[in-house]
């Protein structure tokens, strides 16, 4: 949790690079949704996992499985073929996800 605060923080400053920015939003997500999905009392080592199974471990929204799964495509692009294409929408909707899944991650653990 502690990293995903502190890379979600770090997500929304504007001085840094977009990938830069876009990097830190994707794997502050992908720690929410491993801490959720390890808070059911499961694990995956499959990285698309965590977001898939958000339905049922944060109680999220199929448009928000559906951007996370597309970051995690433009992530897989970038990190594999060197490409990135810089959506700053895509990336305002990614870091506004993240935040939302930070909260609905915290309810989860005042509950547990």
């Amino acid at each position: 949790m502690r990293s995903a605060m502190a890379r979600l923080n770090d997500a929304q400053t504007p001085s840094l690079s977009f990938a830069s920015r876009f990097d830190l939003a994707y794997n502050a997500a992908h720690a929410l949704a491993l801490t959720a999905l390890r808070l059911s009392g499961y694990r995956s080592d499959k990285r698309y996992l965590v977001f898939q199974c958000l339905i049922h471990t944060a109680d999220a929204s199929k448009l928000q499985v559906r951007i996370f799964a597309l970051c995690h495509e433009r992530r897989n692009l970038a990190e594999y073929e060197g490409y990135m294409d810089e959506d700053h929408g895509l990336l305002a909707q990614l870091i506004e996800n993240a935040v939302e899944l930070l909260e609905r991650v915290r309810r989860l653990m005042d509950i547990c």
